[in-house]
């Protein structure tokens, strides 16, 4: 009878245990999907808001692709931000582009104080990029530290 009292108050424990952490990792998905549309989709893509890439983007931020070859162009936060300007100086009705900029989540992953998201880039109804966003969780919160994208071919 024992066995079977603390057998049923451990598996009672362990399930609320894991509850208590799924439902922490649902949170931590929530606040990361605000820093995503907060700084890089609204921030840096429709509005062009300094304060805002620069709360939710790290200054330390790398972006990744690759070109002829074997060749891989990095290009920082601070020449995107460059990029940008320029998009909006040409007078692109958005930062690089005439269209309004959506996504669409494929998944977020949270371990700890890492996290990755596969998303699905959209310039108006368009599917133009697959982004691969890396995070990490600092003091002051979720701050985005890389993409790698995959351009899609575009219809003509």
């Amino acid at each position: 009878m024992k066995k079977t009292l603390l057998f049923t108050i451990f598996l009672f424990s362990s399930i609320t245990l894991l509850l208590a952490q799924q439902n922490d990792v649902e949170k931590e998905k929530e606040l990361i999907k605000n820093v995503i549309q907060s700084a890089y989709i609204d921030g840096l893509c429709n509005n062009f808001e300094l304060d805002s890439i620069h709360e939710g983007i790290h200054p330390g931020f790398v972006l990744f692709g690759s070109g002829q070859g074997n060749i891989l162009r990095k290009t920082t936060i601070h020449n995107w931000i460059e990029y940008a300007k320029m998009g909006k100086a040409k007078g692109n009705k958005y930062t690089f582009q005439n269209e309004f900029t959506t996504i669409k989540y494929q998944f977020i992953d949270v371990t700890g104080k890492a996290a990755v998201a596969k998303i699905d880039f959209y310039e108006g109804e368009e599917l133009k990029f697959v982004d691969y966003l890396s995070l990490l969780k600092f003091e002051s919160g979720w701050r985005i530290i890389s993409k790698t994208y995959h351009a899609l071919p575009q219809e003509k």
